[in-house]
């Protein structure tokens, strides 16, 4: 049901307007396959095995009451979850080939997941001594907005990008466990308020790294080269199964660090009982085979079949089409964001249904639909640039955070990182690169990326805006 609608509107789109031919047609097909199960199975692991291993690591650490235990597993368990994260090796993978290998996939991740880290072990420092999130929110963006004046052009859509696409299917979920974890063992009345917002504040640090990452490299410019090759030398499957040992490798390579470090903390902390391990053992090999399979669908078809849809839709040369093929496939793309459910669950619960997941879920949809037609108009017009609607953006959601509800703030920034998704990162990423690829004076680079910083924005603003309605109405009723 997630995955479905945005299938069914590349096949309807195939059949109209923006034919890509029958063989990327199949490898698209076989590859919303391989996600959907990919996803299923990953969901699931996460679920059975990552959710428990964030809550029990967020009550060990606060447990001892040492602040340098606190910020030091902070960082490594920020820093280790993301590496595995899906959303950021194919962010990763993707700036690595249309930059040509400038900024190779392994420094983009590592740098990113330090920025995570750092964040991570910030957002718990915040929880353990009551900082105000709207104030800790305000010097954070301050903090990006002053580094962006000072980075290349060339960096701002990966960086903003970046710190959208690294809180996916494993960061949120994980990372929301965590935050539970502390503020549950803290407990008192803020306790609530407290367990949202590191999410939010995780996601900045990606913002952070990359422009940090810009002014130390002193490249001035990055090139950027389309990367939409389209070719029948290879048979469907072919493409599918040269990319299973590859992402075996990627993903071993991502999940391992994280089983060590569970494997010590059961050790000298949790000392599971034997079933209790089982039970996250069998969740970590379900979240391996699932991330296995995801990767596997969105690199060998999923994304070239997004940036032909872009591309042929841009050549047709009617800007309101691209526009409209936007904000529908925005609509439709959150709906198939896992970790928007696991979020949504976990407000229903804290606030014992009083807000509901269908009202969240419609604000984020509205939300992400603006938001992908306004990167769509900005890759059709190069004069406009993506800190014309961030830098304004940014800074509305900042003053809101000063009169929206404490618990619908932390709800909001952390709506902003799990509304890009893998099915932004993915699908999304690559419908604007391919526009960008067609668009005469458009640049790949600048242009092609952004979209899924603008996507993390507007769920800031929307759900803000809801939580002011939710306390007005509130108010009247008492």
């Amino acid at each position: 049901m997630s995955v479905l609608p945005v299938s069914l509107i590349v096949i309807l789109l195939n059949f109209t307007i923006a034919p890509i031919g029958s063989y990327l047609l199949w490898k698209f097909i076989i590859g919303s396959v391989f996600i959907i199960m990919g996803l299923t199975i990953f969901l699931f692991g996460v679920e059975l095995g990552i959710q428990p291993i964030g809550s029990l690591m967020g009550e060990t650490i606060t447990k001892s009451k040492k602040i340098w235990i606190v910020i030091l597993f902070g960082f490594i368990l920020g820093f280790f979850i993301n590496i595995a994260e899906p959303d950021l090796q194919v962010l990763a993978r993707q700036v690595s080939n249309i930059t040509s290998g400038v900024l190779s996939q392994i420094s983009l991740v590592v740098v990113v997941s330090v920025g995570i880290g750092i964040m991570v072990a910030l957002g718990l420092l915040r929880i353990v001594f009551s900082i105000p999130i709207n104030k800790l929110l305000t010097v954070l963006y301050g903090i990006i907005l002053l580094l962006a004046v000072f980075s290349s052009e060339s960096f701002h859509g990966i960086a903003f990008d970046s710190g959208g696409a690294t809180t996916g299917s494993m960061t949120v979920p994980f990372i929301l466990a965590l935050g539970l974890g502390v503020a549950s063992f803290k407990g008192g009345t803020e306790a609530e308020e407290d367990s949202f917002g590191l999410v939010g504040i995780a996601s900045t640090g990606p913002m952070i790294a990359v422009f940090t990452m810009s002014i130390l490299s002193s490249i001035e410019k990055l090139t950027g080269v389309s990367s939409i090759q389209v070719g029948e030398e290879r048979g469907i499957l072919s493409s599918y199964i040269h990319e299973i040992p590859i992402v075996t490798y990627e993903v071993l390579m991502a999940l391992l660090p994280f089983l060590i470090l569970f494997i010590l903390f059961n050790h000298l902390s949790f000392k599971l009982k034997r079933r209790q391990l089982r039970k996250i053992f069998l969740g970590l090999l379900y979240t391996f085979v699932g991330f296995i399979l995801f990767l596997v669908g969105v690199n060998a078809g999923f994304m070239e079949a997004g940036r032909a849809i872009g591309q042929t839709i841009a050549l047709i040369g009617k800007d309101w089409l691209v526009i409209l093929t936007g904000f529908i496939l925005g609509l439709t793309v959150i709906l198939a964001e896992p970790a928007v459910y696991v979020l949504n669950e976990q407000i229903e619960d804290v606030t014992s249904g009083h807000i509901r997941k269908s009202l969240i879920l419609f604000s984020l949809a509205v939300g992400v639909a603006v938001a992908v037609a306004l990167s769509m108009i900005r890759i059709l017009n190069p004069s406009v640039h993506l800190w014309h609607f961030l830098l304004p953006g940014y800074l509305l959601a900042i003053l809101l955070t000063y009169f929206t509800p404490k618990l619908f703030v932390g709800i909001a920034f952390d709506s902003g990182g799990v509304a890009s998704g893998p099915m932004t990162a993915t699908f999304i990423l690559a419908f604007s690169q391919g526009v960008a690829g067609a668009i005469p004076g458009a640049d790949v680079l600048l242009d092609g990326f952004g979209v899924i910083s603008m996507v993390a924005l507007t769920p800031l603003i929307a759900i803000q805006i809801l939580g002011i309605l939710f306390e007005r109405k509130a108010a009247k009723r008492s």
